[in-house]
């Protein structure tokens, strides 16, 4: 097979057309990818005969990949080699995670001059920030509002690369917390040990599971997994997509599938809203995506690979209503149903008594716009811990709690015309951390009375027409209409912002326009394209539309619903057969079991059934095993959760030996 250099195992396996990679020793059961971050097993393939996650695991010219085909078997070896000693460096501050925030932290720390060390398991630092492709939220002069992920990423990697006293290891894991203040790592040179003074734990967060029969078919995968094959590795995964989860994740997945050409035939939200940004909702809807809230999926179906979802409505306990289930023919079901901190590492360092911080999605769940400020923050503390003189601005606490902010109320939209050649139409009805119109605009015509990033904005009445705020809104929520100006008597037009395929608009060409929330509004006709000053890749696109429709006018629909095909019994509850445990295949009926018999100790169910003991160490069944306790009627109070020990991550037997030049058989 061909692959490109830096390219991992499973993106290389998914461009050369493979979705399984392995079927399961316990039942045969076919193995694609789940999280692609190293979090879970679904993707163990065997490299040169040793099992390896193939999402953590970069290509090489002559690589040997094979399937996971039953156990394999332990090579014989003639003669032991000779160990060594466990090779221990020293550093002032150790940080884990190269995400936004904590390169934040170790940008701070380093211009004091402190001596950082910054470790990531990726071969390259930016986190998450490097699959995000749409502008961010928040400030521009706090969080890097209105520019693109990617981007980002690039100005703070570019800055930390300037300082001097932080040292930065990449695909470097860390693997456990010790009793005696040291932590252990293990990279392609090894298994080593760092002793630091204060450790900042900034590793992100792991995506939650969602269990329903099917669910572990290879097709269903986390919405970040999708993220990281399309936005990362450039690959398309997949040609009919669904999504489960209307928080801010699915509702930006989706958006990145349909710029990438693929179709999405909806999404589904168990509440009766969706948790994401509103602005972010409303791109799906008007370009036809479906949102279906208070509904779930039900069910998944395929041989071998996913081929058909089912979902159905849902009641306020969330019980699937009987007559409303609906089935789709798809490909891929993204599940993006919330996020858990990965903090284990941080609640064992504090046990074992070193100073230990942690910021960022593994302290609290957020937009990396706050991860991004957090960082910031806490590098500062760590200097004022390690008795630096440095300023902390009062103000700092009350933004980093504004920019983790949910989404506040929902204000109604009353369309307004302005007067003169132009004037902006701003339909942002709803609270959230975001200003970058306000600074865009270099006559201050857009204010935001109250809270000056969370408040609504408005425009108060003076226009130039220089479309920099239909450039600078992250959100798309933004025209521009100049009245009367048409070719026509009677219309005028509308500049809305595109980011899509320009490929199939073409000048003079009819299109259908729709509302702010997608619904339909008239047609209009193409008269001028043009890429946005400072951002190429949106597009403003002049539309001549009917004056009185030119304010309600917000994009273009691109989509058709599909509606699904009706009919399709309905379960009270997660059947016996649904995998609960991937990497062991453990089934609810088994877990069931152990519940019922008076297991309340997870710890036990390990013994029992051997769940939480595959490759993943329990990350990704742990909350759904406690889904099922509660079923059953369980004080979630009276179960004891695993017990937490080292390695949290695979290592293998020659390097923890200390064996130089081991080849982990």
């Amino acid at each position: 097979m061909k692959a490109l250099e830096g390219e991992v195992i499973t993106s290389a396996l998914y461009a050369n057309g493979i979705r399984v990679f392995g079927h399961h020793p316990r039942d045969g059961a076919p193995q694609g990818i789940f999280c692609v971050n190293g979090q879970c097993s679904q993707c163990m393939v065997l490299v040169e005969g040793v099992p390896v996650k193939g999402c953590m695991i970069e290509v090489r010219e002559g690589m040997k990949v094979a399937s996971c085909e039953g156990v394999p078997e332990l090579p014989g070896r003639d003669d032991l080699p000779a160990f060594s000693s466990i090779d221990t460096i020293s550093t002032e501050v150790l940080v884990i995670g190269g995400g936004p925030a904590g390169i934040n932290a170790a940008i701070e720390l380093g211009t004091l001059g402190i001596e950082t060390l910054l470790v990531d398991d990726k071969s390259e630092l930016g986190g998450k920030l490097t699959l995000q492709t749409h502008p961010f939220f928040g400030s521009r002069e706090d969080c890097y509002a209105g520019i693109r992920g990617i981007d980002i990423a690039h100005i703070l990697t570019t800055e930390l690369s300037k300082l001097d006293s932080v040292k930065v290891k990449t695909g470097t894991t860390v693997v456990g917390a010790f009793y005696d203040g040291k932590v252990g790592m293990y990279s392609g040179d090894g298994y080593f040990l760092v002793e630091p003074r204060v450790v900042l734990v900034a590793c992100g967060a792991r995506e939650k599971g969602l269990a329903f029969p099917g669910c572990d078919l290879p097709g269903v995968y986390g919405a970040g997994a999708f993220q990281t094959l399309l936005n990362r590795d450039m690959i398309i995964p997949t040609e009919r997509l669904f999504i489960v989860g209307g928080g801010n994740v699915g509702l930006i997945t989706g958006y990145h599938a349909i710029q990438a050409g693929i179709k999405v035939i909806g999404l589904v939200e168990a509440l009766p809203r969706c948790g994401g940004y509103k602005v972010h909702a409303d791109k799906l809807t008007r370009l036809g995506v479906p949102i279906y809230t208070s509904h779930t999926v039900i069910s998944a179906e395929g041989e071998g690979n996913l081929e058909r979802i089912t979902t159905a409505a849902v009641d306020e306990s969330f019980n699937p209503i009987e007559g409303t289930a609906r089935t789709y023919d798809v490909d891929t079901l993204l599940v993006a149903v919330g996020l858990s901190p990965i903090d284990e590492l941080y609640y064992k360092l504090t046990e074992f008594g070193l100073e230990c911080w942690t910021c960022g999605d593994s302290a609290e769940i957020a937009e990396a716009s706050a991860a991004i400020f957090g960082g910031k923050i806490t590098g500062r503390k760590i200097a004022r811990a390690l008795g630096r003189d440095v300023e902390i601005p009062d103000d700092w606490e009350s933004k980093q709690e504004v920019l983790r902010s949910k989404p506040g109320a929902v204000a109604d939209w009353k369309p307004l015309a302005g007067e003169g050649k132009a004037f902006p139409v701003i339909r942002c009805v709803e609270e959230i951390p975001c200003n970058p119109c306000v600074d865009s605009c270099s006559i201050c015509s857009i204010v935001i009375p109250g809270d000056p990033i969370m408040g609504l904005p408005e425009f108060t009445g003076e226009c130039t027409g220089c479309l920099k705020c239909v450039v600078a809104c992250p959100a798309l929520a933004i025209t521009l209409v100049r009245p009367n100006a048409g070719e026509r008597d009677g219309t005028s037009i509308v500049v809305v912002p595109y980011e899509l395929d320009p490929g199939g608009l073409e000048e003079d060409m009819e299109v259908r326009t729709v509302d702010f929330e997608g619904n339909p509004v008239g047609t209009g006709t193409v008269v001028k394209m043009r890429k946005a000053p400072g951002d190429d890749k949106r597009l403003l696109v002049s539309i001549e539309v009917p004056s009185e429709q030119a304010i309600e006018v917000a994009a273009l629909l691109e989509l058709e619903a599909e509606e699904g095909e009706m009919g399709g019994d309905i379960a009270d509850s997660i059947s016996d057969d649904t995998i609960i445990c991937r990497c062991e295949r453990i089934t609810a009926g088994e877990i069931r079991g152990e519940i019922r018999a008076g297991v309340l100790d997870m710890n036990i169910l390990k013994a029992t059934v051997r769940s939480g003991m595959g490759a993943c160490g329990g990350k990704t069944c742990t909350e759904l095993i406690l889904r099922l306790y509660r079923e059953e009627g369980i004080d979630l109070d009276d179960v004891t959760l695993p017990t937490e020990r080292p390695f949290v991550a695979e290592v293998p037997l020659s390097a923890f030996a200390g064996i130089k030049g081991g080849d982990g058989k």
